[in-house]
Protein backbone atom coordinates (compact mmCIF):
# COMPACT_ATOMS: atom_id res chain seq x y z
CA UNK A 1 0.00 0.00 0.00
CA UNK A 2 2.70 2.32 1.03
CA UNK A 3 4.64 1.90 -2.20
CA UNK A 4 1.74 2.20 -4.26
CA UNK A 5 1.20 6.14 -2.74
CA UNK A 6 4.84 6.58 -3.44
CA UNK A 7 4.63 5.21 -7.32
CA UNK A 8 1.40 8.18 -7.69
CA UNK A 9 3.67 10.61 -6.08
CA UNK A 10 6.56 9.84 -8.50
CA UNK A 11 4.27 9.91 -11.21
CA UNK A 12 2.70 13.16 -10.65
CA UNK A 13 6.20 14.27 -9.85
CA UNK A 14 7.21 13.15 -13.99
CA UNK A 15 3.80 14.26 -15.31
CA UNK A 16 4.63 17.95 -13.82
CA UNK A 17 8.08 18.18 -15.02
CA UNK A 18 6.77 17.17 -18.31
CA UNK A 19 4.70 19.77 -18.10
CA UNK A 20 7.40 22.25 -17.62
CA UNK A 21 5.90 22.88 -14.32
CA UNK A 22 8.67 23.09 -11.53
CA UNK A 23 7.93 20.86 -8.53
CA UNK A 24 5.30 22.21 -5.88
CA UNK A 25 7.20 23.08 -2.94
CA UNK A 26 5.50 21.47 0.17
CA UNK A 27 4.91 24.59 2.58
CA UNK A 28 5.81 23.48 6.61
CA UNK A 29 2.92 24.15 9.21
CA UNK A 30 5.13 26.70 10.48
CA UNK A 31 5.01 28.47 7.01
CA UNK A 32 0.89 28.06 6.68
CA UNK A 33 0.91 29.49 10.36
CA UNK A 34 2.66 32.69 9.42
CA UNK A 35 0.84 32.91 6.45
CA UNK A 36 -2.62 32.86 8.25
CA UNK A 37 -0.48 35.15 10.94
CA UNK A 38 0.54 38.13 8.38
CA UNK A 39 -3.23 37.97 6.54
CA UNK A 40 -4.85 38.69 9.93
CA UNK A 41 -2.34 41.36 10.63
CA UNK A 42 -4.33 44.45 12.18
CA UNK A 43 -0.98 47.02 12.29
CA UNK A 44 -1.73 50.36 13.62
CA UNK A 45 -0.75 53.26 11.63
CA UNK A 46 2.71 53.55 13.13
CA UNK A 47 4.18 50.09 12.14
CA UNK A 48 4.33 48.99 8.62
CA UNK A 49 5.98 45.12 7.43
CA UNK A 50 7.93 44.49 4.29
CA UNK A 51 9.33 41.49 2.91
CA UNK A 52 13.27 42.18 1.23
CA UNK A 53 13.41 39.01 0.08
CA UNK A 54 9.93 39.06 -2.18
CA UNK A 55 6.72 37.39 -1.12
CA UNK A 56 8.12 34.27 -1.48
CA UNK A 57 10.35 34.54 1.98
CA UNK A 58 7.49 34.99 4.82
CA UNK A 59 9.96 33.91 6.95
CA UNK A 60 11.76 36.37 6.82
CA UNK A 61 10.38 40.03 7.21
CA UNK A 62 11.29 43.40 8.72
CA UNK A 63 9.05 45.73 11.01
CA UNK A 64 8.99 49.48 10.65
CA UNK A 65 7.81 51.08 13.97
CA UNK A 66 7.30 55.20 14.30
CA UNK A 67 5.92 55.93 17.58
CA UNK A 68 4.11 58.56 17.95
CA UNK A 69 4.37 58.84 21.57
CA UNK A 70 6.78 58.79 23.90
CA UNK A 71 10.55 59.49 24.54
CA UNK A 72 10.45 57.59 20.77
CA UNK A 73 8.24 60.09 19.12
CA UNK A 74 9.05 60.68 15.98
CA UNK A 75 11.85 58.36 15.30
CA UNK A 76 11.71 55.10 12.81
CA UNK A 77 13.30 51.92 13.97
CA UNK A 78 13.59 48.43 11.99
CA UNK A 79 13.53 45.17 13.23
CA UNK A 80 14.17 41.92 11.02
CA UNK A 81 11.98 38.60 12.22
CA UNK A 82 13.37 35.13 11.37
CA UNK A 83 10.24 32.84 11.64
CA UNK A 84 11.31 28.91 12.29
CA UNK A 85 9.72 26.43 10.73
CA UNK A 86 8.69 25.26 13.84
CA UNK A 87 6.99 28.49 14.36
CA UNK A 88 4.40 28.84 16.47
CA UNK A 89 6.32 26.44 18.87
CA UNK A 90 9.23 29.01 18.84
CA UNK A 91 9.11 32.58 19.17
CA UNK A 92 10.59 34.24 16.32
CA UNK A 93 14.13 35.95 16.30
CA UNK A 94 13.59 39.51 16.23
CA UNK A 95 16.62 41.94 15.49
CA UNK A 96 17.10 45.61 15.74
CA UNK A 97 18.44 46.99 12.81
CA UNK A 98 18.59 50.81 14.17
CA UNK A 99 21.14 51.44 16.37
CA UNK A 100 18.93 53.24 19.35
CA UNK A 101 20.16 54.45 22.60
CA UNK A 102 17.16 52.12 24.58
CA UNK A 103 17.28 49.96 28.04
CA UNK A 104 15.57 47.25 26.16
CA UNK A 105 17.43 47.22 23.67
CA UNK A 106 21.30 46.53 23.05
CA UNK A 107 23.69 48.47 21.15
CA UNK A 108 23.68 44.81 19.02
CA UNK A 109 20.52 45.37 18.40
CA UNK A 110 19.02 42.76 20.45
CA UNK A 111 15.87 42.91 21.69
CA UNK A 112 14.53 42.26 25.54
CA UNK A 113 10.84 41.29 25.13
CA UNK A 114 9.41 38.95 27.57
CA UNK A 115 7.36 37.09 24.95
CA UNK A 116 10.09 36.55 22.60
CA UNK A 117 11.89 34.04 25.77
CA UNK A 118 10.41 33.20 28.79
CA UNK A 119 6.71 34.07 27.96
CA UNK A 120 6.44 33.21 24.65
CA UNK A 121 3.50 30.23 24.10
CA UNK A 122 2.23 29.37 20.46
CA UNK A 123 -1.26 31.02 21.33
CA UNK A 124 0.93 34.47 20.76
CA UNK A 125 1.02 35.84 17.45
CA UNK A 126 3.12 38.15 14.57
CA UNK A 127 1.09 41.28 15.63
CA UNK A 128 1.55 40.56 19.48
CA UNK A 129 5.24 40.61 18.93
CA UNK A 130 4.17 43.69 16.82
CA UNK A 131 2.69 45.42 19.63
CA UNK A 132 4.65 44.50 22.13
CA UNK A 133 7.68 46.31 20.21
CA UNK A 134 5.82 49.41 19.40
CA UNK A 135 4.90 49.45 23.48
CA UNK A 136 8.73 49.16 24.05
CA UNK A 137 8.97 52.60 22.63
CA UNK A 138 5.60 53.66 24.55
CA UNK A 139 6.85 52.56 27.56
CA UNK A 140 10.56 51.39 28.22
CA UNK A 141 10.97 49.35 31.17
CA UNK A 142 14.16 49.58 33.09
CA UNK A 143 13.81 46.83 35.43
CA UNK A 144 14.46 43.92 32.50
CA UNK A 145 17.31 46.07 30.81
CA UNK A 146 19.82 45.09 28.33
CA UNK A 147 21.55 48.27 28.28
CA UNK A 148 22.15 49.02 31.84
CA UNK A 149 23.32 52.60 31.96
CA UNK A 150 20.21 53.60 29.50
CA UNK A 151 18.03 51.80 32.42
CA UNK A 152 19.65 53.43 35.16
CA UNK A 153 19.15 57.00 33.19
CA UNK A 154 15.81 56.60 32.80
CA UNK A 155 15.47 55.21 36.64
CA UNK A 156 17.11 57.81 38.17
CA UNK A 157 16.72 61.05 35.96
CA UNK A 158 14.17 60.56 33.27
CA UNK A 159 14.41 64.53 31.92
CA UNK A 160 18.54 62.96 31.59
CA UNK A 161 16.81 59.81 29.80
CA UNK A 162 14.82 62.06 27.37
CA UNK A 163 17.79 64.86 26.69
CA UNK A 164 19.79 61.45 25.82
CA UNK A 165 16.95 59.96 23.24
CA UNK A 166 16.85 63.19 21.58
CA UNK A 167 20.19 63.69 21.07
CA UNK A 168 20.82 59.64 19.88
CA UNK A 169 17.75 60.03 17.18
CA UNK A 170 19.05 63.55 16.16
CA UNK A 171 22.45 61.28 15.45
CA UNK A 172 25.04 62.57 18.52
CA UNK A 173 26.38 60.89 21.19
CA UNK A 174 25.45 59.64 24.34
CA UNK A 175 28.82 58.46 26.39
CA UNK A 176 31.45 57.41 24.08
CA UNK A 177 28.25 56.13 21.54
CA UNK A 178 27.66 57.78 18.49
CA UNK A 179 23.90 56.77 16.90
CA UNK A 180 23.10 57.22 13.17
CA UNK A 181 19.68 59.92 12.86
CA UNK A 182 16.83 57.89 13.11
CA UNK A 183 14.18 60.66 12.49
Amino acid sequence: MIRLFKVKEKQRELAENANGASPVKKQSAGELRLHRDISELNLAKTCSISFPNGKDDLMNFEVTIRPDEGYYSGGTFSFTFQVAPIYPHEAPKVKCKTKVYHPNIDLEGNVCLNILREDWKPVLNINTVIYGLYHLFTEPNYEDPLNHDAAAVLRDNPKMFESNVKRAMAGGYVGQTIFPRCM
